[in-house]
């Protein structure tokens, strides 16, 4: 791994920049010391990997590539903000790096009070990870950009997934448990609109931000319900709605357009 400049950023990104992981197929970043712990669902952990074929696992690297949907009733909790089968050993970047003061703490605090108003939240952990311009297997022209963001302070943690811009593929998208008792597929996922110029990835949000999705991963049954949830354990929030883009408005043609059969 290494040290690496930061990126110009495209979308609701944060700053692209920190260590980067050994260029593999199906690799992963090292095991990541976590300098304060990470509550997802109740379970605190202390380290973390981020995988190339876009998720993110906490007790052991994860190589598989192949998209699964959700709830997997699997042995692992995952973040996967946009899971497929990348190949970065001759472009592409996966970054990550964590922070616990500065502009980034600020950033996280104000775009989580922003979104739960009612939680008077303060970020006192961020971890970011990027993969940056990451080509597709066997597409080596391909270039996508997102991110998942931690964000954790007092009794709350946080993930934002945010997306630059989006080459046509396949994909899930969303979270799992241990179990499936808590999970999310994003809409969008394995369907046929989900990358490209009108990637619903790239334009949609649950936070009026496009681009960006954001969930609360709850510390404990007992805290308050998450107004932006969009399925935990299988039941879909009825008061929200994954907000899509604005369609283009009708266009009059100045003369008439015959398809060709």
């Amino acid at each position: 791994m290494c040290l690496m400049k930061s990126v110009l950023l495209i979308g609701p990104l944060y700053p692209i920049s920190g260590n980067t992981t050994q260029p593999a197929l199906d690799g992963s970043s090292p095991r990541i010391a976590l300098q304060q712990p990470f509550v997802y669902f109740g379970q605190s952990y202390n380290e973390i990997y981020v995988n190339h074929n876009g998720h993110i696992t906490f007790n052991s690297p994860w190589g598989i590539h192949i998209p699964q949907s959700f709830p997997m009733y699997g042995t692992r909790d995952i973040i996967a903000p946009f899971w497929t089968i990348f190949d970065n050993r001759q472009t592409g970047l996966v970054y990550y790096k964590q922070y616990t003061r500065g502009n980034i703490l600020n950033q996280a605090t104000e775009d989580i009070n922003n979104y739960f108003p009612q939680f008077n939240f303060t970020a006192s952990w961020v971890f970011v990870a990027t993969w940056h311009e990451i080509p597709y297997w066997l597409h080596n022209n391909s270039q996508t950009t997102f991110q998942a963001v931690l964000i954790s302070g007092g009794q709350y943690s946080f993930v934002l997934m945010n997306y630059g811009n989006i080459s046509p593929n396949r994909w899930n998208v969303g979270y799992d448990t241990i179990n499936s008792i808590h999970y999310l597929t994003v809409p969008g996922s394995f369907s046929s609109n989900p990358s490209g110029n009108y990637s619903v990835f790239r334009l949609n949000s649950n936070v009026n931000v496009p681009g960006r999705c954001t969930f609360n991963s709850k510390t404990s049954s007992s805290a308050p319900m998450d107004p932006l949830s969009l399925d935990l354990g299988g039941g879909v929030n009825p008061a929200v709605t994954w907000r899509p883009p604005v369609s283009e408005q009708e266009i009059g043609l100045v003369r008439p357009f015959t398809r060709g059969i």
